[in-house]
């Protein structure tokens, strides 16, 4: 339910303009659509690369990414800021304990290469021996269960949330996991581009880097073909993308007796015991048939079986921190093979990406106090209250939604909250302890610090105030179980812009549209519309008024299947439709807020761009970027959201809006006949 760039977000710069009775004028050079123009591209023909097709001729994607595009160049200002915050807190000899002294320790241990090569595979030996010692399944499952306590996924994936059905409830959740390839169609596929993935992971990835976890030629290769194996097992019962979405079908709550019985050969009490998890009586278990599986694949394989499966777990869960060799083969497979990446991002941006990820509210904090004020914070709340009013007006006026319904999604849409910018509350570190020792061992202690906060967690009332992204974060997420929507400071940035130099048509459609609006929607697209205004997971529909709305899901399901993006890949229409119908509510909310402004009414044209064209300008500036095949292959298998072109095309050409502002015509590839247009909100 998230926009699809997942990315660190830099140095922040206000672009709302809402409250400004001028109009910015720039010039050709500092408008930041029109320098962005491919005017040799028809907006016919393909939107996508009219708007943002001069950027991406002028600017190829470097050679350590395997995309490229505004979130990266956000990326990079951020990395510039939390470098100097790192640097700054390693040579000032902060007090233990504090916020800096766990900054410096934790960069300065990622950055001392010469120590990581000398302490090679040592960090994880404790882990290796206690694998190698196991005698039977049941300490198999012991040992998995600690190994989650330190951040090392396996088959049993359990994670501490909101009780779909009873949201003001932390309940354990099971999901299915397990697996070294991104998902389980790469084990299935049979197109060549994922058959030769799959043929690269078996027959080299695994047994090289088995070998380098200290293994034999011969007891690798011996030990690769097991996980595999075991791997290809977990994935024949593993859900597809798609199915994941229904939160009817992934809601099955058991007691402790029942799961028992669902999975005989588990000792569940020691295997909570183990993960620290202390009084369970119930567990949502996302997918039944997977654990079953697990149930019966603990009696089919041999101990060594399962000794090599953990082995590889381990090492696979800290190859990019450990020495040199270790870290090449990992980017050699997950970097080129998977994402196209020709070479690695230099150790200092490495390192503070898991800094950021590990402790990104400690650096949040430094953060929001030189980039975010408390002007800014208002200003973005005023955008969003403006959304939501155009989103009233809206629903009071659909011509296929019942009164009984609109009354229940108007409560629902005046109950949404929203967090803009940063936390009013700070999660505590106190707890968390770093040093200079280990950069894995750093890792390790994170990953504790966060299973113990989760931990904690059950059985307590839900915290509402708790974020779940730093504010330099260049995202935004809506929570059904909250019913909130939640945008850090940085999710606003455009790169290098100053407030007066962006007009409100770029940000109604940047801002507006492909973030507020998206995420507003959101609480009404396919899987959000089942939650009601408490964030529970309850019918509130009439009967009628689903069927109307899955009917118009249906001719988008329709219309994003049929696009063809690489070879044969098409986009996953089922997978992709919550995403997609935020996308569409997004940019109609935003253009409808747009109408009320001063420079919609005024008209006046800017570069030879009307206010109108430069709304939709705005909003594909939010995708500007191109993709390698290998990341765009990997994302219509793994992703819910759509390519960024077709998040642009996609919707427009179902806009009349659209048709009319850039003169879309029947026999123009971006026009499509009035009845296979969907109109939902």
């Amino acid at each position: 339910m998230k926009k699809i760039i997942v990315l660190a977000l830099g140095l922040f710069y206000v672009v709302l303009n809402s409250g400004c009775s001028q109009t910015p004028n720039p010039g050709p050079d500092k408008d930041v659509v029109f320098k962005n123009l491919d005017t040799t591209a028809n907006p016919g023909t393909d939107f996508f690369a009219y708007a943002n097709g001069g950027w991406i001729k002028k600017n190829p994607i470097p050679a350590a990414y395997s995309a490229w595009g505004i979130g990266n160049l956000v990326s990079e200002e951020i990395r510039n800021q939390l470098r100097k915050i790192s640097e700054d807190a390693l040579n000032e000899h902060a007090a233990k304990g504090s916020n800096s002294q766990k900054i410096g320790d934790f960069y300065a241990s990622g950055m001392d290469s010469i120590k990581i090569e000398q302490q090679g595979l040592s960090p994880l030996k404790v882990e290796f021996d206690a694998i190698d010692q196991l005698k039977d399944v049941k300490s198999v499952l012991a040992t998995i269960a600690h190994l989650h306590t330190i951040g090392v996924g396996t088959f049993i994936s359990p994670g501490i949330y909101q009780d779909a059905k009873k949201s003001d409830k932390m309940a354990l959740h099971l999901w299915q996991g397990g697996l070294g390839l991104p998902n389980r169609d790469y084990y299935f596929n049979t197109d060549k581009k994922t058959s030769d993935i799959r043929k690269d992971y078996a027959e080299t990835h695994l047994p090289t880097m088995l070998q380098l976890s200290g293994l034999s030629d011969v007891d690798a290769n011996k030990a690769a073909k097991a996980v595999f194996a075991i791997e290809k097992d977990l994935a024949s019962k593993s859900r597809k993308l798609e199915d994941l979405r229904d939160p009817y079908a992934n809601y099955n709550k058991l007691s402790i007796n029942q799961l028992h019985a669902l999975t005989p050969a588990i000792d569940w009490v020691i295997v909570f015991e183990k993960m620290e998890l202390k009084k369970v009586d119930s567990v949502i278990v996302g997918q039944p048939e997977f654990y079953q599986e697990v149930n019966t694949l603990l009696k089919k394989y041999t101990l060594n079986d399962w000794k090599a499966y953990l082995r590889w777990n381990v090492l696979s869960s800290f190859a990019p921190y450990l020495h040199k060799a270790v870290v090449d083969e990992d980017f050699r497979f997950h970097g080129k093979v998977i994402s196209g990446k020709k070479e690695q991002l230099p150790r200092w941006k490495k390192v503070l990406d898991a800094e950021n990820g590990l402790m990104g509210e400690v650096l949040g904090q430094l953060f929001v106090k030189e980039y975010f004020p408390e002007t800014a914070k208002k200003r973005y709340e005023k955008l969003v209250e403006a959304i939501r009013d155009t989103y009233r007006e809206r629903i009071k006026t659909l011509d296929w939604m019942s009164a009984e319904t609109k009354a229940k999604a108007l409560i629902k849409l005046n109950k949404i909250s929203k967090k803009v910018g940063y936390p009013e509350k700070w999660k505590d570190f106190s707890s968390l302890e770093i040093n200079r020792d280990s950069y894995v061992g750093n890792i390790m202690k994170a990953n504790k610090f966060w299973n113990a906060y989760e931990i904690k967690k059950l059985g307590k009332p839900v915290d509402r105030t708790e974020w779940d992204m730093t504010p330099q974060t260049y995202n935004a997420y809506y929570n059904p179980s909250n019913n909130e929507i939640v945008l850090p400071a940085a999710i606003f940035t455009i790169p290098g812009m100053r407030d007066e130099e962006v007009d409100d048509a770029v940000v109604y459609g940047y801002a507006g549209a492909s973030t507020i609006g998206h995420e507003i929607t959101h609480g009404f697209d396919d899987e959000g519309r089942q939650f009601d205004a408490d964030g529970n997971l309850k019918s509130w529909w009439t009967k009628a008024d689903g069927d109307k709305f899955n009917a118009k899901a249906a001719l988008m399901v329709k219309q994003f299947d049929d696009f063809v993006v690489l070879d044969s890949l098409h986009v996953n229409g089922k997978a992709t439709l919550g995403e997609n119908i935020a996308d569409l509510g997004g940019i109609v909310l935003g253009y409808e807020a747009f109408k009320k402004t001063a420079q919609y009414k005024a008209g006046k044209k800017i570069n030879g761009l009307t206010p109108q064209q430069r709304y939709f300008l705005g909003y594909a500036l939010g995708w500007l970027g191109a993709q390698r095949n290998e990341r765009l292959a990997n994302q219509i298998l793994t992703d819910v959201h759509s390519p960024a072109n077709l998040r642009v095309n996609g919707p427009f050409a179902n806009l009349p809006e659209f048709y009319e502002a850039f003169g879309i015509k029947q026999g123009n590839p971006m026009w499509r006949p009035e009845a296979v247009r969907v109109k939902i909100w």
